[in-house]
């Protein structure tokens, strides 16, 4: 087995320059490195957010065939084809699928664009982004360590290591299609998991690609396979009760995470919940207000605000109120909205027709309770079906929608306070506390406030904070564990004590 991986790792050169003249677009699901159909035969379509134009079609799998990747990873786990190879070996694959993601790039984002509607820029962002994951684990690999603990009595030693779950499944979103499985896929891997992953049904292209460049990294068979499907709540039961899984790995909303848990119950399983957020976003009187807008643009706009750490509220304190709303207002009015594959594009569509109507029905409902539309606040039917324009929504009522719940979309509300104490109330009140940004030139002011958040993330005079060397999650109803950063790694491990003892020393 060992010989075969070893094969693998330096045969990487032939099969780097082979995929440079094929495509990365799949139209079949891969379970235990074969390219597969569904059992049913059946598909669905793939289309692009920005014109309704198919861009392809992949297998509509069910439960019965979700189950044959669980057999697949669970054979490629307890055959040692993975968890048996040394951390070295593990390592040099996953630099391997490291380098070819790097070399793939364009072709990368050009899939996510297209099924995404996401700005090509920001799908090469993404895709530099994603790898540094697979980088940072690769070599994360070699450090996953134990412990030996001086022990209470002579004649004994006491040894502590870390050994992988098994099979993990993995449950994707489509607002990040690629770092949301690198980030998961590469600690899982490390640690000597195999995985059967899910993507999203409206962008698993980006995944297939991701997978096809594994095989070609010389990851055996089996060790990652990626089912596809249109009815994701019977693959994800079977994810949370089938005895074969040891952990779940899941990143979308706080209601399926919820369902997802409670499911998992009856088997104890290890579960890793990355959910919703409803990030409060401050700015102080002491704030450096260009950095604050600066700061805004990028947490709230990025991906056309569909990203779980997008700034939601915004609490403005009244000095500065009338000033950042002004400056923020006529960098919104200045965004380039359009096709993601034009390279100006900085404002793509909404992902569909139900983000679409959930965030129009969302500026409706704050316009029926007097809320002030300081600009945007229409659909662009011009550009398509599912674009909505960057809009700023002030005087925001308190039982409004945009208020209260996630907006995931291109919709900043602006709240006016008055003092420290007010801008922490009401940003804690949330039952939700993935992330946090607040923008401050007063030191004291900097460390109180950032440990008074009630979030897993805090940005201070920064709007884009996730990076693979930093842990990734929230508190309260926003997640459980962490991912990326050294802690990501534990998600995917079991903590084994062994006691030698009857030693002898003397």
């Amino acid at each position: 087995m060992l010989r075969l991986a070893v094969s693998s790792v330096l045969m990487i050169k032939p099969q780097i320059q082979q995929r440079a003249m094929s495509s990365l677009v799949c139209s079949k699901a891969l379970i235990d490195g074969k390219w597969v159909s569904a059992s049913s035969g059946e598909t669905f379509e793939v289309k692009n957010p920005a014109n309704n134009k198919v861009v392809g079609s992949v297998p509509n799998m069910n439960a019965k065939d979700a189950q044959l990747a669980i057999d697949a990873a669970k054979k490629a786990f307890y055959s040692n084809e993975w968890a048996g190879l040394t951390a070295k070996q593990r390592s040099q694959l996953l630099k391997n699928w490291y380098h070819l993601i790097e070399k793939n790039t364009q072709e990368i984002a050009e899939i996510m664009t297209a099924e995404s509607g996401k700005p090509i820029n920001e799908s090469k962002g993404e895709v530099a982004y994603g790898n540094s994951f697979m980088e940072w684990f690769a070599e994360e690999t070699r450090r996953i360590y134990g412990e030996i603990v001086p022990s209470p009595i002579q004649n004994r030693e006491i040894i502590v290591m870390k050994q992988p779950l098994g099979v993990a499944a993995l449950i994707t979103p489509w607002n990040f299609p690629l770092a949301m499985i690198t980030r998961k896929a590469g600690a899982a891997l490390a640690s000597g998991c195999t995985v059967v992953i899910k993507p999203a049904e409206d962008t698993p292209l980006t995944a297939l690609a991701v997978a096809k460049l594994a095989q070609d990294a010389g990851i055996p068979d089996g060790v990652v396979n990626v089912v596809t499907t249109k009815e994701a709540a019977p693959i994800g039961d079977l994810f949370c009760k089938s005895p074969d899984i040891h952990g779940i790995s899941f990143t979308g909303s706080t209601e399926v995470g919820k369902i997802l848990f409670r499911q998992s119950a009856d088997g104890v399983k290890k579960v890793s919940l990355e959910l919703g957020g409803n990030a409060p976003f401050i700015v102080f009187d002491s704030a450096n207000l260009e950095k604050a807008v600066d700061g805004a643009m990028a947490s709230k706009f990025r991906n056309c605000g569909q990203t779980c750490v997008s700034a939601n509220r915004f609490f403005v304190q009244e000095g500065v109120y009338d000033k950042f709303v002004a400056g923020l207002k006529q960098r919104v009015e200045s965004l380039k909205i359009g096709h993601g594959d034009c390279a100006d594009t900085q404002i793509g569509p909404l992902i569909n027709t139900m983000q679409f109507n959930k965030v129009s029905g969302f500026v409706e409902d704050a316009r029926s309770r007097n809320c002030k539309i300081v600009t945007g606040g229409k659909p662009l039917k011009d550009l398509g079906d599912l674009f909505y324009a960057p809009t700023i929504v002030t005087d925001v009522a308190k039982d409004a929608k945009i208020y209260i719940e996630e907006v995931f979309g291109p919709i900043v509300t602006i709240i006016k306070f008055k003092t420290e104490e007010e801008a922490l109330k009401i940003a804690n009140e949330s039952r939700r506390g993935l992330a946090g940004y607040f923008f401050s030139e007063d030191v004291q002011q900097i460390f109180r406030v950032a440990k008074r958040l009630e979030v897993g993330m805090v940005g201070v005079n920064e709007g884009i904070i996730s990076a693979a060397e930093a842990p990734f999650g929230g508190v309260k109803e926003s997640g459980i564990g962490r991912e990326g950063s050294h802690h990501g790694i534990d998600e995917y491990t079991e903590v084994k004590y062994i006691c030698l003892g009857n030693l002898k020393y003397y």
